[in-house]
């Protein structure tokens, strides 16, 4: 299977992207795909084996529409292009108003007594007056023509789209005043009355106008990704011989030695050999405070050193960095689809051809009644230009845009529209203990040697024992016995019990370390030394049995720091209506001391990391819409099994793969944030297909004279394209207010 993005130039509106869809699905060998309207992309999964690229981009581009390979990331030019569009735009509309102004003066000024140029007499001189006209009309018609070609061709496609509304309403106005026209050359100077030239020059240019607003709220709704690109060096310094030079960035390998100074940024991911400084990665995870690095210590592209000059050894280059992955990621996402936005795909697939029928059917139906052609037509004209479904094509993509772009600012990484969407419902919140609730590094509180061992000599052989571990509290002996300068021995044995402890055979002794359920599968005597160990969990620590061949020789217990500002996150989830759960592999009272110290009420301790997803479905299964934050390495299952798995820390591989949000910095803060954006992007969408649907719901029955049947007003055409521009730009300005989100 194969995935694949197009660029894809000439969509117009909701009714393309539904049609590129649609072609797109019909074709053997197509998995999925998704037309992104906002972004002008497609993403498109197929199997290789029974369907080529280049067939997917010929029925792109018979359904008249342009399809370009993206195989590498073109920002600079892709921008450089939205801009020309955008200057193009303001070109045509200016043109467009230059002769349209006059034009509306002529039309519409002897209306209200004002007087004509050049002495002409509406009544007089009609033919003059009528040439006028529609020689100030042809240079509009001139500057909309993409109007006329991309309508007209979708229409003989069988796929009208909103290019199709406007060529057919304003094309039914000129020919109809071309007629009359025609009628005033012959005599008949009364048809003087019947010109709408002045409603086709005024609609193509208030479509202009809207058009360009449009391009212009669209560049600003993905600014998040050029914030991002701008983040990047051009260049870095390369160390060869002992001698820098200057190089692109591109040119940089995998394994070059690289120098930078201090006040500039990385260039690349990478490990530091030499030197000792201070490195802002405010960028990468939101954390304002400048990070200590020395040798040893991973850098990250786009970071600024601050203090000192270091030399490193360039590891992740070009798309493998953490930089490029991340903006991946968010462009991805911007260019997904959330599940509310198939409702408007489907409306919006079926609206044009409804439209039309809508204004053929109306404008029929007033003949009939009135017999005035004119009439019908002014109905005929206002329906089919009011009728527009760029606001319910604009108003779901906007919103994500914004929205995931303002969660990257804030150092959250929401992978999918979906992720975006569900995140609102949640009610509950599952957090793992250590390393998400705790700082992750827990460190030795206490040994208590029983039965008459040497305290150092428990030490040596536990920590011997655990030094081939991988466990946080086993690696937390190990250390700690290497700070005291205790020697390890060499285990001539070594077996990892996932979820227990660990046994060894050192200097021909069997050590076992481990839990109480070790220590009974084990039958090690405990004799009287559980009411220790329940005094130490009782205080948040972890208590570990330690059993020297087949007898319990001592305990250690190992506590794990609550980091500061768990409580006051959770407080706020609380707050938020969330309930909030922690798991754990403790103990219960272990894990009930730091539930007290953070203020967490339910508390599932002694599970082990294979069952995490098996207590997640029992939450769902009770009916709660559950996350899982947890570090996304052990706790992988449990992400990928929840509603949303929420990955906390510097975005390793396994979390970016796991989860559906990542959280670059190791805060819990950032859970409620998430959820907090996630409700503002849903409100927004929500209210912009509202209007987008209600504009619409009232619009065409007014614009088809429902209200006038009634003894109400007529909506003239040219207010009918007025208000169709403005209703794409007010779904954007509104998705736009996201931008002002503050956590």
């Amino acid at each position: 299977m194969d995935s694949q993005i197009l660029d894809i130039r000439g969509m117009t509106c909701a009714a393309c992207s539904a049609r590129i869809e649609k072609v797109v699905k019909r074709l053997e060998g197509v998995e999925s795909v998704s037309v992104n309207l906002a972004t002008e992309k497609a993403s498109i999964t197929y199997r290789p084996e029974e369907i080529r690229l280049l067939t997917i981009r010929e029925a792109i581009e018979k359904a008249g529409f342009q399809a370009l390979t993206v195989d590498k990331p073109r920002y600079d030019e892709d921008r450089a292009r939205k801009q020309k569009a955008i200057k193009t735009l303001w070109t045509k509309f200016i043109v467009a108003a230059a002769f349209t102004l006059p034009l509306f003066y002529i039309a519409m000024g002897p209306m209200i007594g004002l007087p004509l140029p050049f002495g002409i007499d509406m009544m007089q001189d009609a033919l003059a007056y009528a040439l006028i006209e529609l020689f100030l009309t042809l240079p509009v018609i001139g500057v909309g023509y993409k109007f006329y070609t991309g309508g007209f061709k979708a229409l003989i496609g069988r796929s009208p789209n909103m290019d199709s509304l406007i060529a057919l309403g304003t094309t039914a106005a000129v020919l109809y005043s071309v007629y009359n026209t025609a009628l005033i050359a012959n005599g008949n100077h009364m048809a003087v009355e019947s010109l709408y030239y002045e409603s086709a020059g005024v609609i193509i240019t208030l479509i202009l106008l809207g058009k360009s607003l449009e391009a212009v709220s669209k560049g600003r709704t993905g600014e998040a990704i050029k914030k991002l690109m701008g983040l990047a060096p051009k260049t870095a310094i390369i160390v060869q011989g002992g001698v820098e030079k200057e190089i692109p960035i591109d040119e940089v390998l995998a394994g070059d030695m690289l120098a930078v100074k201090p006040g500039a940024k990385i260039p690349v991911d990478g490990t530091i050999i030499s030197g000792h400084t201070a490195i802002d990665e405010s960028m990468l995870t939101g954390e304002s405070m400048p990070v200590d690095k020395s040798s040893g210590d991973a850098v990250y592209a786009a970071t600024i050193n601050t203090t000192g000059a270091i030399q490193f050894r360039a590891e992740k280059v070009g798309a493998d960095t953490a930089l490029a992955r991340i903006i991946k990621l968010v462009e991805d996402a911007q260019g997904s689809k959330a599940p509310i936005a198939q409702m408007a795909d489907i409306v919006a697939g079926y609206f044009v051809p409804i439209v039309c029928a809508i204004a053929l059917l109306a404008g029929i139906a007033w003949y009939i009644g009135t017999g005035d052609i004119a009439f019908a037509l002014t109905i005929f004209i206002s329906v089919l230009v009011i009728a527009c479904p760029c606001a319910l094509g604009l108003a779901t993509p906007t919103a994500i845009m914004v929205g995931t772009g303002k969660g990257a600012e804030h150092g959250i990484l929401i992978k999918s529209g979906e992720a975006l969407e569900t995140a609102h419902k949640l009610d509950t919140i599952v957090f793992d203990k250590t390393g998400t609730i705790t700082e992750g590094k827990p460190a030795v509180t206490d040994i208590i040697a029983l039965g008459g061992q040497d305290q150092d000599e428990l030490l040596r052989l536990a920590a011997s024992a655990e030094a081939s571990s991988e466990h946080p509290l086993g690696q937390a002996i190990a250390a700690h016995a290497r700070e005291k300068g205790v020697e390890l021995l060499k285990a001539e044995s070594f077996s990892s019990i996932t979820g227990r402890g660990v046994e060894a055979e050192i200097a021909g002794r069997a050590v076992i370390a481990g839990n109480l359920r070790l220590m009974a599968e084990r039958s090690v005597s405990l004799s009287q030394n559980e009411s220790i160990a329940d005094k130490l969990a009782g205080e948040g620590k972890t208590p570990m049995y330690i059993a020297i061949d087949g007898v319990l020789a001592g305990i250690v217990a190992v506590a794990d720091v609550v980091k500061p500002s768990s409580r006051a996150a959770i407080e706020r989830l609380g707050k938020m209506g969330l309930e909030v759960i922690m798991i754990t592999g403790d103990n219960q009272k272990t894990a009930d001391a730091v539930a007290k110290q953070v203020g967490v009420n339910r508390v599932l301790a002694e599970v082990l990391p294979q069952d995490k997803s098996g207590e997640v479905k029992k939450l769902q299964e009770e009916g709660k819409r559950a996350a899982m934050v947890g570090d996304g390495i052990n706790d992988a299952p449990a992400l990928a099994k929840a509603d949303i798995g929420i990955a906390i820390g510097s975005g390793t591989d396994v979390a970016m793969e796991s989860a559906d949000i990542v959280l670059m910095r190791s805060d819990l803060a950032d859970v409620a944030t998430t959820i907090q954006l996630s409700r503002r992007t849903m409100r927004t969408i929500k209210q912009n297909l509202f209007w987008a649907f209600g504009y619409n719901v009232v619009g065409i029955p007014f614009a088809a004279g429902l209200l006038y049947l009634f003894g109400g007003p007529l909506l003239n055409p040219m207010i009918a394209a007025a208000a169709m521009s403005l209703s794409s730009v007010s779904v954007l300005t509104n998705a736009l207010r996201l931008k002002r989100f503050r956590a």
